[in-house]
């Protein structure tokens, strides 16, 4: 497989982080170094991880993770957003003790919600004899620069006062939006 199709597939895979990565930088309003890392490193090994797990899984796991594996990665992604429109409309006061989204469950909760593609990728490859390293290091890579340029340019977003709680809860609502785009595309919706 050529670098450029393998570098397609990786940007197609980092969309999800991309938006999920804008909403977070939104919500923070303040993004250190730290946060920037921690999820840019965890949403790239999470989406280098996934296709190596699917490749090795072959088609023998692909009957039982195919069944679900959207119902999943909706759930996740509709259990933070949900939170994010939650803390949106909050007051100032109750704000303030909000939880970083870079840190603990909820950041496995996205990492493993926005690599679930990456899995039926590397069942892919696995069909057609590709070595699956190169591309799960380019997909990785891919997936950790725009989760970082994401929450940075979230964070500019979120800088403008008169747009913050909207473009939270509009983050928010791009995880419901993704979640169902995901339940769309593997027919779960009839619509």
């Amino acid at each position: 497989m050529d670098f450029l199709t393998v570098l397609g597939i990786a940007v197609a895979l980092a969309m999800d982080a991309l938006a999920v990565a804008l909403a977070t930088g939104v919500s923070l309003k303040h993004v250190s170094f730290r946060q920037t890392f921690r999820l840019a490193w965890h949403f790239g090994l999470f989406q280098a991880m996934m296709p190596v797990i699917g490749w090795a899984g072959g088609l023998t796991v692909r009957s039982y993770i195919e069944r679900y594996d959207h119902w999943i990665a909706f759930g996740l992604l509709a259990l933070v957003g949900g939170n994010m429109l939650r803390e949106a409309f909050e007051r100032d006061e109750q704000r303030r003790q909000r939880r970083d989204p870079t840190r603990g469950l909820t950041m496995v909760m996205l990492a493993t919600a926005t690599s679930i593609d990456a899995l039926a990728v590397g069942l892919s490859l696995s069909m057609l004899n590709v070595s699956i390293w190169m591309p799960a290091a380019v997909i990785g890579v891919v997936a950790l620069v725009f989760t970082a340029a994401g929450m940075h340019i979230g964070r500019m977003i979120s800088s403008v006062p008169r747009f913050s709680n909207y473009a939270e809860a509009c983050g928010g609502l791009v995880l419901f939006i993704i979640g169902f785009k995901i339940l769309h595309d593997h027919g779960a919706l009839f619509f």
